[in-house]
């Protein structure tokens, strides 16, 4: 009987892993390895729980990016035939307080992933998750942003992903490994955390329509400019960048088609309340980046040529489906939420 393909995702708790992991379990016959720190909340696993108590398919593994004989230990137990590597310190307003945790954990960290692959399991095809970050202020004259646009990090995160996007292509030309990056854009949908501007306008707006707060959102920079993606179309994308013709140090920029401002987004969610025309709108200086990527827009030519992957999910299902994420949280939870 012959072996089912092995996949481990790093960051198998986050919006993205669960998504991913959700993913693979019903489109392949894999069998699936989540590494995630032991205190890690489950949170976005409950749906997977069951199986993980039986072990269908799917288990975890206990590991920390800033930890070399655990991320050995990992890759030595799993060995995986595909890699998808979405762990990192992902919150860039974070990276402000945290700058040298964010660059330990997200460069260092996949250093020491990679160097394990190349040790254990050096055949291994890899997904290095870099970010749209990574240019950080672009003119308005080079939008849409192609692979090849300069780098111009706004935030010590941001910093962060241009080393993990430049390890990632390193590794697959010094040592031969089927490594390939994404730059992927911005992308949103049930169990994004409250840190990101999107999600935290939906879960204020659920904590109003609850009668827990205020019917006041707080907010900061309004205007930047983002191409929305569903999170559930990203996991398929990094799917089909491991199994389509996969290219040893290929750069992909990955993203939706609508753009908007954070304001536009903000009106969105605003007008699928019940409360809509009681919502104030006020900015809260704390949530003012010192500076910010205020036009994320791409050019995913490339990665849709070379797999034939397009968004399917509207902006506005990606929306509502956001925002009743976090009413179910606040009816099953209570009120107790921070507004973050």
């Amino acid at each position: 009987m012959s072996r089912r393909p092995r996949a481990l995702i790093t960051g198998v708790t986050g919006m993205v892993g669960s998504h991913l992991a959700e993913h693979l379990l019903a489109e392949t016959d894999w069998e699936i390895d989540g590494m995630c720190r032991w205190r890690s909340p489950l949170d976005n696993l409950a749906g997977l729980v069951d199986r993980i108590n039986r072990k269908d398919r799917i288990r975890l593994l206990y590991g920390d990016l800033r930890d070399e004989l655990g991320i050995r230990r990992v890759v030595e137990e799993s060995r995986p035939d595909y890699v998808f590597h979405l762990a990192a310190q992902s919150f860039p307003r974070t990276s402000f307080d945290a700058p040298l945790d964010t660059l330990d954990t997200n460069v260092q960290g996949t250093v020491r992933v990679l160097d394990a692959l190349r040790t254990v399991r050096p055949d291994a095809t890899i997904h290095v998750c870099s970010s749209s970050e990574v240019f950080g202020r672009v003119p308005k004259e080079k939008l849409p942003i192609d692979e090849d646009c300069s780098f111009h990090p706004a935030s010590p995160y941001a910093i962060s992903k241009v080393g993990t996007d430049l390890v990632g292509r390193f590794y697959a030309e010094a040592y031969g490994m089927t490594v390939m990056v994404t730059r992927m854009f911005t992308h949103t949908g049930p169990r994004r955390g409250d840190v990101f501007a999107e999600s935290s306008f939906a879960k204020q707006i659920a904590l109003i329509e609850a009668g827990a707060i205020e019917p006041v959102v707080k907010v900061g920079n309004l205007q930047s400019l983002r191409t929305i993606a569903d999170v559930r179309d990203a996991v398929r994308a990094y799917h089909m960048l491991l199994t389509v013709n996969p290219v040893p140090g290929a750069v992909y920029n990955i993203g939706g088609t609508y753009s908007c401002t954070i304001e536009a987004v903000l009106k969105t969610l605003i007008g699928f309340s019940s409360r809509a025309n009681e919502i104030r709108i006020e900015v809260d200086p704390d949530r003012l980046r010192p500076i910010d990527a205020d036009l994320q827009v791409p050019d995913t030519t490339r990665f849709t040529a070379h797999t034939g992957w397009t968004p399917r999910i509207p902006y506005e299902r990606t929306m509502r489906d956001l925002l009743d994420y976090w009413r179910d949280r606040v009816v099953r939870e209570g009120s107790r939420f921070l507004v973050r």
